[in-house]
């Protein structure tokens, strides 16, 4: 699980779920309502990747096609949930409390905690496109929490913006955990400074081509780095949009 690794956008796992199939119990929607995941580490049947990456158990990204599309009312313990949103509007509901509609550059924070129940739905006709994260807490037990933001890609231009972690203007979570977002648009070169020798960093490119410490990476490729102090990130003058995940082991 702590070893550097490439992960090709060829080699994330992939499923297809259809709302009329055997998933149909906890996969809502109309008949042609199609549910697809890519996952860059174990998510349910599959099991043939990694394992996860320092606090991580699941980055997936899902797409919702079809009105009515999404996951039923369903449960989690001790987990923390994190969504960030690339197209379309997410309909999110919680048992903290909160229906929530979430469109492009949006993302949110549900930790289970104790025990908490969430749906997520596309109630639209136009696809839902989200990056998903799982996180395992540093406290079990904690009582059930929901919070959200924005990433503004038009004002947060080649900044690298911290989302989720310890930092003024991000999501607070109870993990050693940060995730950034960087979206550029012109040629620069980032120096990413991970906290410790005992944190890693894995770098997933939304869109565009980016080169991370001499590897050359593109759209949905992903590279998780250990050990390292300093790791460059370097994009050229074409767009680029990716998420750094800093996690410590």
């Amino acid at each position: 699980m702590n070893d550097t690794f490439v992960l090709r956008n060829s080699e994330r796992g992939y499923n297809h779920f259809l709302s009329t199939g055997e998933a149909s119990s906890y996969i809502g929607g109309h008949p042609e309502a199609t549910l697809t995941r890519h996952s860059s580490f174990n998510f349910g049947p599959y099991q043939s990747g990694r394992a996860g990456f320092g606090r991580v158990r699941v980055f997936g990204e899902e797409i919702f096609s079809g009105a009515g599309c999404g996951y039923n009312i369903h449960p989690h313990h001790n987990f923390i949930i994190c969504a960030f949103v690339l197209e379309g509007t997410l309909t999110h509901i919680n048992t903290v409390g909160k229906i929530d509609q979430l469109r492009q550059g949006d993302y949110y924070a549900f930790s289970a905690g104790s025990g908490g129940k969430h749906c997520e739905i596309n109630l639209e006709n136009e696809d839902v496109n989200v990056i998903y994260l799982w996180i395992m807490p540093d406290q079990l037990l904690l009582p059930p929490s929901y919070s959200r933001h924005h990433f503004n890609a038009a004002t947060q231009r080649n900044e690298l913006v911290t989302l989720v972690g310890r930092a003024d203007g991000a999501l607070r979570i109870s993990q050693d955990l940060k995730v950034s977002r960087l979206s550029s648009n012109q040629a620069q070169t980032i120096d990413y400074l991970p906290e410790s020798p005992e944190h890693g960093v894995y770098v997933f490119v939304l869109e565009g081509e980016v080169d991370c410490n001499g590897t050359r990476l593109g759209r949905r490729d992903s590279t998780g780095i250990w050990g390292q102090g300093r790791i460059t990130i370097a994009t050229g003058e074409q767009d680029a949009d990716l998420l750094i995940v800093e996690s410590v082991r």
